[in-house]
């Protein structure tokens, strides 16, 4: 079957205020990348790319038991840009004809796959060119971008994410409610208030 969606789980990051890589923080029996992994295998026709950096050596051993394909950034320390270009080269050089893609973190733990399905209902139902996730008065990711955005992604600079497209091309942007999307793991005090839910 073809694949036509590419979705980029950006996990690039050292998790500073954290102290340790929150990437593996334990969460339902997973750790927090493997839950978003998990929740991708739930979308039809895409590919799965993880974008490492720091803690490179960990997230290798936590991948490998896994389909997503790895992109190494080596650069990560220059900010989400650099992550951002680094997964899309990847999802570019495994399927140039690639129609759209999905960019997600893994630090939002209650992303669903109906938070991915969702986005893609509404990029087909819409004929949006951008859909964003909506939580807290702004938005946000998991955010889908058309291959016609691909370009601006790749020239995104140092610590400017995608939210810089969303407001250059407000008029080409769609929005799916997802409340729970405000909900990250920053802090120690983040996490321990999540498991504390459980």
């Amino acid at each position: 079957m073809e694949q036509t969606i590419g979705i980029i789980i950006l996990a690039a990051g050292n998790s500073s205020r954290l102290g340790k890589p929150k990437q593996l923080l334990d969460y339902k029996g997973f750790t927090l990348l493997g839950n978003t992994l998990i929740q991708t295998e739930s979308v039809p026709n895409s590919i799965v790319i993880v974008v490492t950096g720091a803690y490179k050596q960990l997230m290798d051993k936590e991948l490998a038991s896994m389909s997503a394909e790895i992109a190494y950034n080596p650069d990560w320390e220059l900010g989400m840009a650099s992550s951002i270009n680094v997964g899309l080269q990847k999802l570019l050089a495994v399927n140039p004809s690639i129609k759209a893609c999905i960019l997600t973190v893994c630090d939002q733990p209650f992303v669903t796959a109906q938070v991915y399905n969702t986005l893609l209902d509404q990029y087909e139902t819409t004929g949006k060119g951008i859909v964003a996730s909506s939580y807290a008065e702004t938005l946000g990711t998991p955010v889908m971008f058309s291959h016609n955005y691909f370009d601006a992604l790749l020239n995104l600079k140092g610590q400017e994410g995608a939210k810089k497209i969303l407001q250059l091309y407000k008029d080409d942007v769609a929005f799916i409610p997802f409340e729970k999307g405000a909900i990250d793991i920053d802090t120690p005090n983040d996490y321990n208030h999540l498991i504390n839910q459980l």
